[in-house]
């Protein structure tokens, strides 16, 4: 198997036993981001679009760490708490890609780690 482990400290460092993301075969898998800020390992708390910028901006960098940017990525999935929130995350989400958008599923759960809103990962060709 041929892997390659990308982590950037310009994203949060894993809080677990797992990678900010993985290259294999070609494929960049990105581990579920959420709103942490990494100069500060705090929480970006307020409203959903602030968090939602954060996890975005958190993948920006892991994807720009792999050499690639979001014109790769190809599928995605969003985990919200509430999908009364969905009409937010997805008007700061889509104004991170131009034309032809990546796959999607968005996904509601009971609770997300840290207690947060919005966690996003993604899958990206190299």
């Amino acid at each position: 198997m041929n892997k390659k482990i990308i982590n950037t400290t310009k994203a949060p460092a894993p809080i677990g036993p797992y990678n900010q993301a993985i290259i294999s075969n070609g494929m960049l898998y990105i581990s579920g981001q959420i709103p942490l800020n990494p100069d500060t390992n705090e929480l970006v708390s307020g409203d959903i679009g602030t968090e939602t910028h954060q996890v975005m901006r958190n993948l920006k960098e892991i994807l720009e760490a792999a050499g690639i940017n979001f014109n790769h990525v190809i599928k995605t999935t969003i985990f919200l708490i509430d999908m009364g929130l969905f009409a937010q995350v997805n008007e700061v989400y889509g104004s991170y890609f131009s034309a032809d958008y990546p796959a999607r599923e968005t996904v509601a759960v009971k609770g997300l780690p840290k207690n947060v809103n919005v966690e996003i990962s993604m899958i990206a060709t190299m």
